[in-house]
């Protein structure tokens, strides 16, 4: 397949192709690019072209902008793949730190220098690593889409290295520091909470989701089947775990099946009393008096209110650590917890808790008995 290339002006230059037959309408379909340069110049461009159209990688020209873009990616793409809050979350990111940059460019026009200013204009800003790696992560899912679509050749956010995140030290309370905290917080509704993330790793979301029909408190077990999330758009949404890993069978410490039997007494006794009735099988363990989901922001600002005045510097999300390095500390192999944890693999328990596995030492002496036995 060959190219017709005219001269337009004094360093400009027009090339006319031919893509074929259209299988729908039978038309034979031309295209014309306007080119810029020497003649040289002009003749290796189209040369690409002319190939991208034989190796099937051509993409028609558009004058659709990078904002234009975004706006049709998050409502074609993202709108219906992602959950409420992760919509959220990419729109914000793409609106504050992709389009005041680059927005008003051609999509096809982006080059990999143009997105490796932007990190360097969020770095120089001041954002934090991990914000720097969303944005990159962002960006190249976009792109990816783009270049799929067939919008653009290449995703050139793929030529571009993630910034680095340092790794993070996780806070995991000491023995002393979890007395005083159930301590501070008992009597309060928020402190049986507390002792079913202590007592099962469970996420936060996971917990405020969690029915009386998923608890088997005669088996010492629960179901964990579904998450509370809270968005600005949707307000409080169930939905499915992420991976099937999140779908979990956690079994239950005795004492915390006791707290919970507890706790569903009182729960009881509080709804005949507002003329409720008795719970539902699917009604919530943790609720309001009502019975609707409690707000998972209400309570971190409650845990962290509390932690506060006991002068502890502790998330409600660290009872979820402290959860799996007792186990760790225990000996309790990666693949257990991981699986309690929800995890979509060992791998992410030893991503975040690696460091705090010991280091058995007795892999010589195993070694020296398996030498000894060939001699």
């Amino acid at each position: 397949m060959k190219g017709n290339l005219t001269r337009r002006g004094k360093s400009s230059w027009r090339l006319k192709f031919d893509l074929g037959v259209d299988p729908e309408t039978g038309k034979r379909l031309t295209r014309y690019h306007t080119l810029r340069g020497t003649k040289a110049m002009a003749q290796a461009e189209a040369a690409k072209i002319v190939a991208s159209s034989v190796t099937g990688s051509y993409v028609d020209h558009s004058r659709e902008t990078v904002a234009e873009f975004i706006a049709r990616w998050l409502k074609d793409w993202a709108a219906a793949n992602t959950s409420n809050k992760t919509y959220q979350r990419y729109e914000q990111i793409l609106r504050r730190h992709v389009q005041p940059h680059i927005g008003k460019l051609p999509i096809q026009k982006v080059r990999a220098a143009d997105v490796q200013s932007i990190q360097a204009k969020i770095a120089a800003a001041g954002l934090a690593d991990r914000t720097r790696l969303h944005v990159h992560r962002v960006r190249h899912r976009m792109l990816k889409h783009a270049a799929q679509w067939g919008v653009i050749q290449q995703n050139v956010a793929a030529l571009i290295d993630a910034p680095t995140v340092a790794g993070k030290e996780i806070d995991i309370l000491t023995p002393a520091q979890m007395k005083t905290a159930l301590a501070w917080i008992r009597g309060r509704p928020i402190h049986t909470v507390a002792i079913t993330a202590l007592g099962t790793g469970m996420r936060r979301s996971e917990i405020l989701a969690l029915r009386w029909q998923d608890v088997d408190l005669d088996g010492a077990a629960l179901r964990v089947e579904r998450s509370l999330e809270q968005t600005k758009l949707g307000g409080l949404l169930f939905k499915a775990p992420k991976t099937r890993h999140g779908r979990r069978t956690v079994t239950l410490p005795a004492s915390l099946v006791t707290t919970l039997r507890t706790h569903w007494k009182s729960q009881q006794e509080q709804r005949l009393v507002l003329g409720l009735g008795k719970a539902p099988p699917d009604g919530l363990v943790f609720c309001e008096l009502d019975g609707s989901p409690r707000s998972p922001n209400a309570l971190t600002k409650e845990w962290s209110a509390l932690m506060g005045k006991a002068n502890l510097k502790a998330t409600f999300h660290s009872l979820r650590h402290t959860h799996a390095s007792t186990l760790i500390a225990s000996g309790l192999d990666v693949l257990t917890i991981s699986r309690r944890l929800g995890h979509g693999s060992p791998a992410i328990t030893l991503g975040v808790y690696g460091h705090l596995f010991k280091t058995d030492d007795r892999a010589a002496s195993i070694m020296e008995a398996a030498l000894m036995g060939t001699e």
